[in-house]
């Protein structure tokens, strides 16, 4: 099988008062448009036609809504790396791991509603021993339902490859009312390919209905899952339960890479589908951009 990709369009995303949304992470579908989180803020966009207001996905942290390294402050922002409709009309968002402050999950319910948030530290942790890895390289960055489960995706970095385990959804969820042990398994990894040397590992996932797993991958030069690195290459690939299917780069735009960190479906087809991808464009000062990418198998 091969992949074929186009880009069909690419918006530049601001606020409706013009300042950038940031660092975007994450999108799924919310409230008849679309919910773009931003990994180093505590809101995110909400985008219906052409408006993009602000709507809070996570409560401050020790009173601030942003967070940069220039600013000394990377270390408290929650870093919601994966965002997903569940069953009952919410929106789930997990932090990527590697610092208790990134192992929080928030349950975003509608606009008015009070943001639930859940401390997530033991589940992240049965995470890391699933997967063999020191709870400091966990960077989960991806996820999606596969049926009962939520498939969370792990963005390899270096020499440890990207990789995912299975969590039950309805027992994730009820850590929303009270801590509870959750179970992982069916650990898996992925060989996805090099640009350059540089390994490409998952940024985000989308299950299709054949139960197969679209995933968008970056290949950024980083040896740990906490400071970023100049990206070379991007990526989609289509992942089955025996690997990696088919895979196919992702065209630049404008001369850059184009690094895709979130997934979201917008229709699909029995040849394909045609996706919203938002792109991180990793500089606290730039405006991300969401493309509207066509993919045929």
């Amino acid at each position: 099988m091969q992949l074929q990709t186009e880009v069909l369009s690419a918006t530049v995303l601001r606020f409706d008062d013009g300042a950038p949304v940031r660092a975007a992470s994450a999108v799924a579908a919310y409230e008849g448009g679309w919910l773009v989180v931003q990994d180093d803020a505590t809101h995110g966009a909400w985008w219906r036609g052409d408006a993009l207001s602000r709507v809070r996905v996570f409560p401050p942290v020790e009173g601030l809504d942003a967070f940069s390294a220039a600013e000394g402050t990377k270390h408290l922002k929650p870093d919601l790396e994966a965002a997903l409709p569940v069953p009952g009309g919410a929106v789930l968002l997990l932090g990527s791991g590697s610092t208790p402050r990134r192992m929080r999950a928030a349950l975003l319910q509608g606009p008015g509603s009070p943001v639930r948030t859940a401390d997530l530290t033991p589940v992240y942790a049965a995470v890391s021993s699933a997967l063999g890895l020191d709870p400091e390289l966990l960077n989960l960055e991806g996820a999606c339902l596969v049926g009962p489960s939520l498939r969370w995706f792990h963005r390899g970095a270096a020499d440890v490859p990207s990789a995912s385990v299975d969590v039950p959804l309805d027992a994730l969820l009820a850590c929303f009312d009270e801590p509870r042990e959750v179970q992982v398994g069916s650990p898996r990894t992925y060989d996805l390919g090099t640009v350059d040397g540089v390994p490409l590992a998952v940024t985000d996932a989308l299950a299709l209905p054949d139960g197969t797993v679209l995933v968008s991958t970056a290949a950024e030069d980083t040896p740990n899952a906490y400071d970023d690195g100049p990206v070379i290459g991007a990526a989609l690939a289509l992942l089955d339960d025996d690997g990696v299917r088919a895979s196919a780069r992702l065209p630049e735009l404008r001369g850059e890479v184009q690094k895709v960190e979130g997934l979201a479906p917008r229709h699909t087809r029995a040849d394909g589908l045609e996706v919203l991808a938002v792109v991180d464009a990793d500089d606290p000062e730039l405006p991300s951009t969401a493309l509207v990418v066509d993919i045929r198998f």
